[in-house]
């Protein structure tokens, strides 16, 4: 039995299948540098730059070994904020080739600290169809497409791997987009939130949400009927494929009252990882995310 809070909307499958088939009908246009732009050893890193949805222009980099061919890849998700996340010892992995972006028309190196008068949580929270996070996703499935598409990648393995916000949305990838065949979700953001956003909120980012409902007519009920599409608790309903989740013990953002109805929500093969740590990058997930891909990822 779905717990209660956490039943798809009537039209869920229909307003997902509608938002990947714009993603995928979007004709493929990127251009690659060809030149290391940024210095990590073992790996060349180059900058990217492709169309997506609304045919808009997206930054972001591509990184792998030296004259890689047929290799398994990943795309890496940025957690939230208007910050590019960097090809560092997370963003990369040995044997790996990997595609990261920047959703908000920034550089690919684009770095900006998170302050709430820049947040994004809100921009188009009033309609599921409107809200900011519809566009994200089909600008990371396009982003799949293009990491497919590469010399250096193995089509049929690839996955998906980021931390909070990019955490849960490498589920939606994993539940939604046919190029991914497996996922890492550290942290991942958007669980059970109706119950959650019920309960005094303190903290930002999320509380841009709250924030915004109070200005407008019908605020809650609308927010909340937009949160039913996204939550990922809903989502990894759908998400058959192998995935890896992470909880921090410590976590005050992503806890694990929100974490938790995630991974029980996931129907296929998958595994939880429990650090005694905050919400943050932990060391561990760069082998234990690595081991999982390599074994969930085989030719």
């Amino acid at each position: 039995m779905t717990p209660e809070g956490l039943t798809p909307p009537e039209d869920f499958l229909e307003f997902w299948q509608e938002a990947l088939a714009e993603a995928l009908s979007v004709p493929l246009e990127a251009h690659r540098t060809f030149s290391t732009d940024y210095e990590l050893e073992g790996f060349v890193v180059e900058r990217l730059r492709f169309r997506s949805v609304q045919g808009r222009w997206v930054d972001g980099w591509l990184a792998g070994p030296p004259d890689a061919r047929h290799l398994p890849g990943f795309v890496w998700i940025p957690p939230y904020g208007r910050e590019s996340v960097l090809p560092n010892a997370y963003g990369t992995r040995e044997g790996f080739v990997s595609i990261s972006l920047n959703f908000h028309g920034y550089s690919a190196f684009h770095q900006e600290k998170y302050n709430p008068s820049r947040g994004y949580f809100a921009q188009g929270a009033a309609d599921p169809k409107t809200w900011i996070y519809r566009r994200m996703f089909q600008d990371l499935v396009v982003t799949s497409r293009i990491l497919q598409a590469q010399v250096e990648v193995d089509e049929e393995r690839i996955g998906a791997m980021g931390l909070s916000q990019g955490g849960g949305m490498s589920i939606w990838l994993g539940a939604w987009c046919p190029i991914i065949k497996a996922v890492c979700a550290d942290l991942p953001f958007l669980g059970n939130v109706r119950e959650n956003l019920s309960k005094p909120v303190h903290r930002y980012p999320i509380k841009e949400l709250v924030d915004y409902m109070e200005t407008l007519p019908l605020g809650r009920e609308r927010v909340f009927n937009t949160l039913a599409y996204y939550d990922t608790a809903i989502i990894a309903q759908f998400c058959k494929v192998p995935t890896q989740v992470s909880l921090g013990l410590k976590d005050p953002a992503c806890r694990e009252d929100t974490v938790r109805p995630i991974f029980d929500a996931l129907p296929g093969h998958k595994d939880l990882k429990i650090y005694n740590w905050g919400h943050d990058w932990f060391p561990d997930m760069i082998q234990n995310n690595r081991d999982w891909l390599l074994e969930n990822l085989k030719g």
